[in-house]
């Protein structure tokens, strides 16, 4: 079989989707370019957002648009959670966010003599961490560790919980073993993931924490560095932040999900913090980590967002000074609990508010930047670009450096910055 595959969404239908075809290879299937020929496409769906949605549907389109004899098999979050809306767009095998190997299965069994269904499950009722193969999606340079799956916080424009179902943690000694794997294999990086890996371990019969996982992951990676992957901020605390501190080889680079700067935003969202939490977080990563990066998300034209819970918004990020933000209008979730309420905001509003925020994340971004101006940075080269080779510092700054380097970790002064790309000369 001939598989073409395309993944839409987060790291960890990244993750899911290296592990499929890691099981095709292994079953003796070739992976091919998502374009005319293959026998199978598979799109992974994502369905955070109403534009997932769409560009899940897309997908589908495409695919069949390509192979019109081919098998078309759709899974991830938009399949799990609206399945007779793919099989209207012709799918012949749907699965969902968990069970990869049984979706594997179903695929050769569709491919081999036409048969279709779906590989299903109830989400709410899962229990145990589906074991898959690790691996990289970015050549032999830098791979995903997925340790956590499903959420349990349902906060109220979110479906994710219903599409993941609750928490499942890998067992922190498989994850080191996996983590030994990946460094035995050449890479050079690897990044944590999960869907919430801040309740990593709570499932677990010996509750193992967050910071004791990644204590151990650190540990088991020896010299190949490891990224964290998003953070709720009330998992960072003194404690937290004294254990990683002693991890050398820890990318000082956090990711703390914010979604409003407002207190009474944040409570109808029903996130477990308020902005104080929020800030003393931020302060405590400075401490432990200083000219650490710190990224986040933030939603904007929440129901009920005023114009002046908008700017109590901006004052926030502005005093959070972060070196990168992901914004995005509120996108209506059927389902949620915020689909349902009144007090809706325009969506030319939550545009022109989300625009507003990105032009503040670009000055900041901008900001942090200048500041490594003058720097050494250990750069992880990913791939070359026209002469120059492209990658990513710790604190997951991108660097251009003249010269062609490919997986390698290089000294670097960075010798300029154009306000979102750093420059740098490779010292060795």
């Amino acid at each position: 079989m001939k598989a073409a595959f395309i993944t839409l969404g987060c790291k960890v239908n990244q993750y899911e989707t290296q592990a499929m075809q890691t099981l095709l290879r292994e079953r003796g299937h070739t992976i091919v370019p998502f374009a005319p020929g293959a026998d199978a496409y598979i799109i992974n769906t994502c369905s955070v957002t109403s534009t997932g949605d769409k560009k899940s549907r897309n997908a589908v389109r495409r695919a069949r648009k390509m192979g019109p004899e081919a098998v078309i098999a759709v899974c991830g979050c938009y399949s799990q959670l609206e399945p007779d809306a793919v099989e209207s767009l012709g799918a012949d095998l749907i699965g969902g966010s968990s069970d990869r190997g049984g979706f594997i299965s179903g695929l050769e069994r569709a491919v081999e003599d036409r048969t279709t269904g779906r590989v299903l499950d109830e989400p709410l009722k899962r229990k145990g961490f589906e074991l898959l193969p690790p691996g990289g999606v970015d050549g032999r340079t830098r791979a995903l560790l997925k340790v956590e799956d499903g959420c349990t916080n349902f906060c109220t424009y979110c479906v994710i919980p219903y599409a993941r179902g609750p928490v499942r943690s890998l067992p922190l000694p498989q994850a080191a073993e996996q983590t030994r794997q990946l460094c035995a294999s050449g890479y050079k990086e690897i990044v944590i993931t999960g869907i919430e890996i801040a309740s990593y371990g709570r499932d677990l019969p010996e509750k193992t924490s967050p910071a004791e996982l990644f204590s151990a992951v650190c540990t088991a990676a020896g010299n190949v560095r490891i990224r964290l992957g998003s953070l709720e901020p009330r998992v960072v605390d003194r404690e937290f932040c004294e254990v990683l501190s002693r991890c050398s080889n820890l990318c000082d680079h956090f990711h703390l999900s914010l979604q409003s700067g407002c207190d009474d935003t944040l409570r109808r969202m029903g996130r477990k913090y308020g902005t104080e939490r929020f800030f003393r977080s931020v302060e405590l990563l400075r401490e432990y980590f200083p000219g650490c990066a710190i990224t986040t998300d933030l939603i904007t034209g929440f129901p009920g967002e005023s114009d002046g819970e908008f700017s109590l918004t901006m004052e926030f990020i502005r005093r959070c000074r972060f070196s990168a933000m992901h914004v995005f209008p509120y996108s209506e979730r059927r389902g949620t609990k915020a689909a349902a309420m009144g007090d809706r905001v325009p969506i030319r509003v939550r545009e022109e508010r989300a625009s507003a925020a990105s032009a503040a994340a670009e000055e900041m971004r901008a900001d942090y930047l200048s500041q490594q101006v003058g720097k050494v940075l250990p750069v992880l080269f990913e791939a070359p670009d026209g002469g120059f080779s492209r990658g990513h510092a710790p604190n997951y700054t991108l660097i251009m450096a003249p010269g062609e380097v490919h997986g390698t970790v290089c000294p670097t002064r960075i010798t300029g910055s154009d306000g979102m790309t750093l420059t740098g000369e490779i010292l060795s």
